[in-house]
């Protein structure tokens, strides 16, 4: 059989990345994906590990925990056992922290919410002498370090007599500018300005105007403010170990503070002692239960905090 010189060639078809020497693209496909998953799996190792031995550690001995496998479970009667132990403490004294922690987190939050609300309304919705400057007096405060504020918040309450009360913490946890710049944006997005000018011309004044139509609007917005004040009120450290003499007065984070300084563990000069490993992880646990309950109990409404005044209306 003979062939033409002009008769077609077959033509040959290369795949993608062929040609040039290089990898499929269903190769090079699965790479970022891998790499997707060497993180993710990195990052859920360095933060749910912790949390797992956490919740194991009070389950066993102390000696267990040193010697055995990292991540085991113990027995129940080691989990009563080290209950036993934190209950000793000082005569259950971290009951006393936390219902300390409880009243003081739960009085700032209020006077928080009450503060907050209206003074974020009045930075987005009105216009007064000094508006900038108080809006910008709130981003300063609120970008400085809460530690900086603690000597002249105590050399205040010592002036008004109020040092070594709960009011001296109360009220410091009360002052929160990121909840006044939270409802001044949230308002600033959300309330429209052709509402609250109906309201004024039908003859209500900035209060009325506030009270029937921006407060009903600011559910969500009250909701993240509270919380966040409240978390941010339960994690305090520094000011109320500077403003509280007493051990009996002392909020949970305080008092594990004290818990972990009788442990021979952190001070060998404090002898024996029964708090050990399983005994600060018990205690790390149930001084954070109140916290948690409150957010599953927020959590619907922090959602429509969160997602709120996206978009003006």
């Amino acid at each position: 059989m003979t062939t033409t010189l002009d008769s077609p060639k077959p033509s040959i078809r290369r795949r993608p990345g062929a040609a040039r020497g290089g990898a499929p693209p269903n190769v090079v496909s699965v790479w970022p994906k891998i790499a997707w998953v060497i993180v993710i799996g990195f990052f859920l190792c360095f933060f749910v590990v912790p949390i797992l031995w956490l919740l194991l550690a009070p389950t066993r001995t102390d000696h267990d925990i040193v010697v055995g496998a990292p991540l085991a479970f113990g027995s129940f009667s080691d989990l009563a056992a080290t209950w036993d132990h934190v209950m000793e403490f000082q005569s259950g004294a971290i009951i006393t922290w936390i219902g300390n922690s409880a009243w003081y987190s739960f009085a700032g939050m209020a006077i928080a919410v009450i503060t907050c609300i209206p003074a974020g309304y009045a930075l987005a919705m009105t216009k007064f002498r000094l508006r900038k400057a108080l809006l910008t007096a709130t981003l300063l405060v609120m970008l400085m370090p809460s530690a900086t504020l603690v000597l002249p918040l105590y050399l205040e309450m010592d002036a008004f007599g109020l040092d070594g009360s709960a009011w001296s913490v109360i009220l410091p946890f009360a002052l929160y500018p990121f909840g006044t710049y939270l409802a001044y944006t949230y308002y600033a997005a959300t309330v429209p300005d052709n509402l609250l000018d109906a309201a004024r011309i039908d003859g209500a004044n900035e209060w009325q105007a506030f009270v029937h139509i921006g407060l009903p609007l600011a559910k969500p917005v009250i909701a993240l403010v509270a919380f966040l004040n409240f978390v941010h009120s339960w994690n305090q450290f520094f000011l109320p170990y500077v403003m509280l003499p007493s051990s009996g007065q002392y909020p949970a984070q305080v008092g594990l503070s004290n818990l972990l300084m009788t442990s021979p563990l952190f001070n060998s000069a404090t002898g024996v002692s029964h708090i050990l490993r399983p005994e600060i992880a018990l205690a790390a646990l149930v001084t954070s239960v109140p916290v948690l309950v409150v957010f599953l109990f927020a959590q619907r409404s922090l959602v429509e905090g969160m997602t709120a005044g996206a978009t003006k209306g």
